[in-house]
């Protein structure tokens, strides 16, 4: 391949492959939607889709292909968001408004073509669930700065749906204009957080004399911005894309370690995977007598499981300054070791979920 048209020709007989390969794929996925419509098992299996991205990642590496990790998940996680979608088409409900960071979350696990449901509150989205209007749901459980989603911890507790994957996303802001020129901006749209989370930006740039109007979401600002044109928007890059305001700036926020964790919720289990984590809800009965949660937490530590999270919750069902204890620990509610601690507290813990361990 000598020539820039040598090359194109090469491509586009590799991608015709890759299409012919892909519709392979796609009428055994039919098949496996088929297989698993009669047997009532759930489309969505995050610890079959994870061994299949550690497989092929090992693949490239192996073969010193170009693909990283980060590559491979892309492309295949959109793969498996269609075939999701042949096998079984389902709902998916989720904390809006429509070009949320929340969205933004949804679509990076069930992609593009999924029907989704844009909800106006985290208790609109269990209740949808609950009623079976939709099969999946997203709902934010933590964020690096602003720390627990309270309202996600305490429905978690009263429902009957479960956590069956959690993610870690990025918290990227972008400053999105239709005008190309920042002298001629007047007025910027944000969520009051994103003015704040960008301040150095604005700063550097010479907008912070410019109108700051807060609006109830960074999707809001998005949609003001592609009606103002002389106007300007801080929010997330999927409300950029979807209302049509080109981007200007990528990446804007002060501190770039801010994150956000991700529940996805259904109402199956999944199989372990070997490396899962799992949520449990406890209500102790001796919460008020000195050293019960240590008692409790001494169990984890002698069976050698390590936890990854603890936070506290008042009891609004308890009369008084009662607690629930939320925590996350590594290992799958099936495994040995875990049964035996749950069976020793079998009144006071309610099980939420055990799922693959996202990655940081």
């Amino acid at each position: 391949m000598n020539t820039l048209e040598e090359c194109r020709a090469k491509i586009d007989e590799i991608d015709n492959a890759v299409v012919e390969l892909l519709n392979a794929r796609m009428t055994v996925v039919h098949r496996v939607g088929e297989i698993k419509h009669e047997s009532k098992t759930a489309v969505y299996r995050p610890e079959r889709e994870k061994a299949i991205i550690d497989r092929l990642n090992e693949i490239s590496q192996d073969s010193g292909g170009l693909l990283n990790r980060q590559a491979i998940e892309a492309i295949f996680l959109e793969i498996f968001a269609v075939a999701r979608n042949l096998e079984l088409p389902e709902k998916i409900a989720y904390l809006g408004p429509e070009g949320s960071f929340t969205h933004q979350a949804a679509e990076s696990r069930f992609g593009a073509m999924s029907d989704y449901l844009s909800l106006g509150s985290i208790d609109a989205v269990f209740k949808t669930l609950q009623a079976g209007r939709a099969k999946f749901g997203v709902v934010p459980i933590e964020n690096s700065r602003d720390g627990v989603v309270g309202e996600t911890l305490d429905l978690l507790g009263k429902g009957s749906v479960k956590i069956v994957a959690e993610l870690y996303m990025p918290i990227h802001m972008a400053f999105v204009s239709k005008l190309d020129k920042l002298q001629h901006i007047k007025r910027i749209y944000s969520k009051d957080k994103g003015f704040g989370q960008c301040r150095d930006f604005l700063l550097e740039h010479g907008l912070d004399k410019v109108e700051l109007i807060p609006v109830e979401s960074t999707a809001k600002a998005a949609v003001l911005a592609s009606k103002d044109v002389e106007s300007a928007a801080i929010c997330s890059h999927i409300a950029a894309k979807l209302y049509g305001v080109p981007t200007l700036f990528e990446n804007i926020e002060d501190t770039h370690n801010n994150a956000t964790r991700f529940f996805i919720l259904s109402d199956f289990k999944n199989a372990p995977s070997g490396e899962d984590k799992t949520s449990i809800l406890v209500r102790l009965k001796d919460a008020q007598e000195s050293g019960a949660l240590f008692r409790f937490l001494e169990d984890f530590n002698k069976a050698n499981i390590s936890l990854s999270k603890i936070e506290s919750r008042p009891a609004r069902d308890n009369e008084g300054f009662g607690y629930w204890f939320f925590i996350d620990f590594f290992g799958h509610i099936d495994e040995e070791a875990v049964q035996e601690i749950m069976a020793m507290h079998v009144d006071e813990v309610t099980w939420l979920g055990s799922y693959v361990k996202g990655d940081l």
